[in-house]
């Protein structure tokens, strides 16, 4: 690994911890794409997990004021974690890097497009749910460190408020990265590579989640969370079009076809996001109401 390798892991976790600073949630999603470009998930996600732990208890900090009124209801979520993180768990010690990259991706790019296009389906039966949707999240975090877009489809799905949405996703996300970092012990994945990342994010984390508080002040979060969706399905579908070369599945420029698909599919999906946006203002400047106080639609509040 080069110094240049750790500035733009560096870099990359800026970007990270700023969005989850303003979101409460987006670290992984952003950073795990972009430095899988150049680490592996067995060498990069032990060091995410160590970051995550203190990241995660901050946020649930911050909103422990609504910990009362979701704990029960996130509750068989975070039972369903533990046989999910353990499989998990097994799966990274074994399976092959690139295989792990591209499951990743291939997992990661849907439930994106299904957070920018806002699929909701409420579900009656939550805590049978809860516990099968925690053991894949289980699975799907202690593989790849990420589970913020399936938990924000899943708490927004079931209608958490802002505040009750913020702290049940930092209590699920807190269980899920210290149960994680125990079975990481566990499994001996912790090496110096991955404790040696650790100095070279916790400034960027630092520096970062204050920046995104700042920037959710003024603008409007839903915006914010779109806008950083479109990048981070670019990334993934960019990630994924590399692999597929990489691993000769298709050994031709086509590979990239799959890019070009998902910026097609994100435009349309943004478009229409904005359209929705500029079409509520109207209707609330009808009704003699503010419409949100954003310059032109694009979400900056004046």
């Amino acid at each position: 690994m080069t110094i240049g390798d750790l500035v733009a892991l560096g870099l990359i976790t800026l970007v990270a911890a700023t969005v989850n600073g303003a979101l409460g949630y987006g670290f992984s999603s952003i950073t795990v794409p972009l430095a899988l470009l150049f680490l592996s998930n067995r060498v990069l996600n032990p060091a995410l997990v160590l970051i995550e732990v203190p990241l995660n208890a901050y946020v649930l900090w911050v909103n422990r004021g609504s910990l009362v009124a979701v704990w029960r209801r996130v509750f068989p979520m975070i039972v369903g974690l533990l046989p999910g993180v353990i499989a998990g768990t097994l799966l990274l010690s074994q399976l092959n890097p690139d295989v792990l990259k591209f499951c990743t991706f291939v997992v990661l790019l849907p439930l994106i497009l299904l957070q920018a296009a806002g699929w909701r389906r409420p579900v009656r039966a939550e805590r049978a749910a809860g516990l099968l949707f925690g053991a894949g999240v289980g699975v799907l975090y202690s593989v790849t460190t990420i589970s913020g877009p399936p938990l924000a489809i899943a708490l927004n799905n079931q209608g958490f408020a802002k505040r009750e949405f913020r702290a049940a996703l930092g209590l699920v996300r807190l269980a899920e990265s210290s149960l994680t970092g125990i079975a990481y012990l566990s499994a001996g994945l912790f090496t110096t590579t991955s404790v040696g990342l650790v100095p070279w994010i916790v400034p960027s984390v630092a520096i970062g989640v204050p920046i995104g508080a700042q920037i959710i002040r003024r603008m409007r979060a839903e915006t914010f969370r779109r806008i950083c969706m479109s990048f981070d399905a670019w990334v993934v579908a960019f990630g994924l079009s590399k692999l597929v070369r990489d691993l000769a599945l298709v050994q031709s420029r086509a590979a990239y076809g799959i890019l070009a698909v998902v910026i097609a599919i994100d435009i349309w999906l943004l478009r229409r996001f904005f359209v929705r946006r500029l079409d509520d203002d109207e209707r609330d400047r009808a009704a003699g109401n503010p419409p949100g106080g954003e310059v032109r639609g694009l979400g900056f509040r004046v």
